[in-house]
């Protein structure tokens, strides 16, 4: 999911895949096919792209175990969640991936470190396919069977994360130089978008934010878009699409890492006592964004 979730981890993984040497994939007759379509998955009217993205899971899983089946699972599920492709297409990519790791085991991201007499200094990262396995399974609400050490210690993480945004303290400024404080907004439904000008998925909802701060605005909705970029990149990009909830800046990412932010799109809905009630871990159409803020009590 998300071509640009967690950069560093799925560099990472790159680079666990590939050889020393960094030779180019070499897909084989029945991978090629297969690779160009989630590449232009994309393109794909949303319809369409939901029955692609499930049937590449399905062909996919019937290919011999491979570094490149394991590519290709991972490929497709960063893509998957990109919108709503219905839980059925979520539920194939999920269990692709599964078994596509239960085939081919991967050496964690970092292994776990000791000091000199040997005690246990830092705990062990999980590589990144099973971070995006357990992102599924949590976020997305499909099934996934593992058995291993490595997914255990992925769900883990993410549940430590989410105790993380639970209540969340920040002030940031925005684009005209108003801070906006975070509990100063108790009593409101707050929804908190991270963005960037970059990224495709974040253009592509920022339009249905807008509809819903205008819809929403007067019964006590707050939109806060969050980009770690420049003013000089945010304030014509904004100006140019006539964004009108409010956009803050946050270069040192500071909020980001608050919210263990490490790829994007990502949104938070906190109710108005400040309670986390949804998330959302990639781009979101309206109808999702509707069923998110039902959560926190707007019709």
């Amino acid at each position: 999911m998300r071509l640009f979730a967690g950069l560093v981890a799925l560099a990472t993984f790159v680079l666990q895949l590939a050889s020393a040497q960094q030779k180019p994939i070499v897909w084989s007759a029945d991978e090629k096919p297969l690779a160009d379509q989630i590449h232009g998955l994309r393109g794909l009217a949303d319809d369409v792209r939901a029955g692609t993205t499930k049937e590449l899971a399905l062909k996919i899983r019937k290919l011999p175990a491979a570094e490149n089946k394991l590519r290709l699972a991972v490929n497709l599920a960063e893509l998957s969640t990109e919108g709503d492709f219905g839980h059925d297409a979520l539920q194939e990519v999920a269990t692709t991936l599964a078994d596509a790791l239960r085939e081919r085991p991967l050496p964690w991201a970092e292994p776990a470190k000791s000091d000199a007499g040997g005690k246990a200094t830092a705990t062990r990262v999980p590589a990144e396919p099973y971070i995006e396995l357990a992102s599924l399974v949590r976020y997305e609400h499909v099934e996934a069977t593992l058995n291993d050490e490595q997914y255990r210690a992925a769900m883990a993480q993410l549940e430590a994360d989410d105790r993380k945004r639970e209540h969340p303290e920040f002030a940031l400024k925005d684009l005209s130089g108003k801070t906006w404080t975070f509990a100063e907004l108790r009593g409101k439904v707050v929804l908190v978008n991270f963005w960037a000008t970059w990224c495709p998925p974040c253009r592509k909802e920022m339009p249905d934010l807008e509809a819903l701060y205008e819809r929403f605005g007067a019964q006590g909705l707050v939109v806060l878009g969050i980009s770690d970029e420049e003013t000089a990149k945010v304030e014509p990009f904004i100006r140019e699409r006539k964004v009108l909830f409010p956009v803050l800046l946050d270069p040192g990412r500071k909020v980001n890492e608050m919210f263990v932010v490490e790829g994007i799109p990502k949104s938070f809905v906190y109710d108005r006592e400040g309670k986390l009630v949804a998330q959302s871990i990639d781009m979101r159409t309206q109808k999702q964004f509707l069923e998110m803020l039902g959560k926190a009590g707007l019709k």
